[in-house]
């Protein structure tokens, strides 16, 4: 058994295809004409950048301007000193071929992107050679086996899959896909999931230890890979495998049930999007408004900044086509795991405690007016709310609001609308906030709670290394005490507080936040119909039980036992 990374949810069962890395044995070779060299080295550029402008337009067709915008990196790429000046250099320096200068530039990025200690750098390097080896391959004269020539259903092993790879599925034909590296930040983990295809990434080694037709349990729920199980785990799995359809196929009933408990008390379940093009998906799962559009997506992968009318145009598809519903739009929150391309910042040895969110835009206030204009000319559009991200104290928050005054003044001379009442909160994410939310909430409209940071905050645990994960616990006393006492206080605003971290899509904690006073969960559209199911099953009175039951209590394991006897799985 392998276990990796659940990169898209679902259970398939059936055989292999190994999609198989090419060994590229490339032997140093001397050329006498460097000219035609370089060339020809730029001749298969420009034939690689047309394979991908068409793989672009295919992606543009099936997945939408999202999805396609990955192939824009890897078009910029082509143009990066890195692959194409490095390599002509060494080819006009030491007269060898383009094939082997190629190569050898290509181990050179590799090799410093592994250096470096971060995943998400990590997966860029890969993106590089990634686009080497199609140059590679072009100048080599070879043509690699792609997926949209398979014949049968088949689960695809790959050591790692490029987006033209997953572009070109045939959908009727991969029924699942899993790869020895990769991350949730990985552009195959992006597609896997656009394209609702369980996926598992990470696996490491899978590769060596398997071979075309071998029959594999794919867990995309779990993050696990069976080589040819047996005759008892393939029953046991494809009995989970029914339960799970048929799970969700009953959950699609409450699309249209409103998310009110039994004794009558409504709750609001909002959802987390990045693009607009989940707008469907939202709707279709039955949220009733976007509490989180991460708007950093807007920024990432692409060499400019997004114009004015770039995000405006973004902006008001969304709050238009969620009327009568309203959205809340989180400021640019790049930093930490998210990396800034733009301003080549160097790797900070914390970047989770560097800068970041509010601390970026307040660093950089033209970045943060282009986007508070943005966003105020949409308002006008539908409903509209702005949150600041990691605010730490009210002169932060105080900062970004004279800031958000100076972009309205701006707009009032020039005679554009907006809405002059548009409702602004803060992410209430960072301990120093959650412990003066009776300051902050003087001054704001609204709170809501990301609980991915806040928990690793101050667990003082990283959420995204191995060796301490098993810390990284929601159900901890002082997350559960926390919380009550900013759900209490957060109450006193003007449009109360919601939760937006993973917490609130876990249903295994739904009965304890509604027994801590809150009533607004925010979460990933697909899962707001297990939340409701729930929430439709249960009384507030005897969640505010459970939740008095557990904050009376002195350690983690009692808290899991008191939800196990009430059948909560954890």
């Amino acid at each position: 058994m392998y276990r990796g990374i659940a990169a898209s949810p679902g259970i398939v069962i059936g055989p292999v295809f190994v999609l198989e890395e090419e060994d590229f044995i490339i032997q140093k070779r001397k050329i006498d004409d460097e000219k035609s060299e370089i060339f020809r080295f730029r001749k298969a550029l420009n034939k690689t950048k047309q394979e991908m402008v068409h793989t672009k337009k295919k992606a543009l067709q099936r997945l939408g301007k999202k999805h396609a915008r990955l192939f824009d990196a890897y078009l910029l790429i082509l143009d990066d000193t890195m692959l194409r000046e490095d390599t002509v250099e060494m080819i006009a320096k030491e007269k060898v071929s383009a094939e082997y200068a190629l190569h050898q530039v290509m181990e050179n990025v590799l090799l410093f992107f592994e250096e470096i200690d971060d995943e998400y750098f990590k997966e860029r390097g890969q993106d590089i050679y990634n686009v080497g080896r199609k140059v590679l391959r072009h100048l080599l004269g070879r043509e690699r086996i792609t997926l949209n020539q398979l014949e049968s259903q088949v689960i695809v092993v790959a050591h790692n899959l490029t987006p033209s790879d997953t572009i070109a599925m045939r959908e009727e034909k991969v029924i699942g896909f899993a790869t020895d590296i990769g991350g949730k930040t990985s552009h195959v983990a992006i597609m896997a999931h656009s394209l609702e295809i369980p996926a598992v990434v990470g696996l490491r080694d899978i590769t060596r230890n398997i071979k075309d037709g071998d029959m594999i349990i794919l867990d995309g729920n779990q993050g696990i890979v069976i080589i040819n199980p047996d005759t008892s785990t393939l029953e046991n799995y494809y009995r989970e495998q029914q339960i799970f359809l048929a799970e969700e196929k009953d959950l699609e009933k409450l699309k249209d049930f409103p998310a009110v408990t039994l004794d009558g008390h409504k709750i609001n379940l909002i959802a987390n999007i990045e693009v607009p093009e989940e707008i469907k998906s939202v709707l279709s799962h039955g949220a009733s408004g976007i509490g989180l559009y991460r708007t950093e997506y807007l920024y990432m992968n692409r060499k400019d900044f997004p114009s004015e009318e770039e995000q405006y145009e973004s902006y008001k598809a969304v709050a238009k086509n969620m009327l009568p519903y309203s959205v809340t739009i989180r400021t640019l929150d790049l930093g930490g795991d998210k990396f800034s391309q733009q301003f080549k910042l160097a790797p900070e040895r914390n970047p989770f405690l560097g800068l970041r969110a509010i601390r970026f835009c307040l660093k950089y206030p033209d970045i943060f007016k282009t986007q508070l204009r943005a966003i105020l000319r949409a308002s006008v559009k539908g409903k509209l709310k702005i949150m600041y991200p990691m605010i730490s104290g009210i002169e932060e928050l105080r900062q970004a609001n004279k800031i958000l005054e100076e972009v309205k003044d701006d707009l009032r001379r020039k005679k554009i609308d907006f809405d002059n009442d548009i409702e602004v909160g803060v992410m209430i994410e960072v301990p120093s906030a959650a412990l003066v939310v009776d300051i902050l909430v003087q001054e704001s409209d609204f709170l809501s709670i990301g609980t991915n940071d806040l928990i690793q905050y101050l667990l003082a645990v990283d959420r995204v290394n191995e060796n301490v994960t098993h810390l990284y616990e929601p159900l901890h006393l002082s997350i559960l005490r926390l919380l009550k006492e900013i759900i209490q206080t957060g109450k006193k605003s003007r449009s109360g507080v919601a939760m937006c971290g993973e917490m609130a899509a876990d249903p295994a904690v739904t009965m304890i936040l509604l027994g801590l006073g809150l009533r607004e969960f925010s979460m990933s559209a697909i899962s707001i119909p297990k939340v409701k199911r729930i929430i439709r099953s249960i009384k507030i009175e005897e969640t505010k039980q459970l939740a008095d039951e557990i904050l009376s209590l002195s350690d983690n394991e009692e808290i899991k036992k008191v939800l196990r006897k009430r059948g909560i799985r954890i």
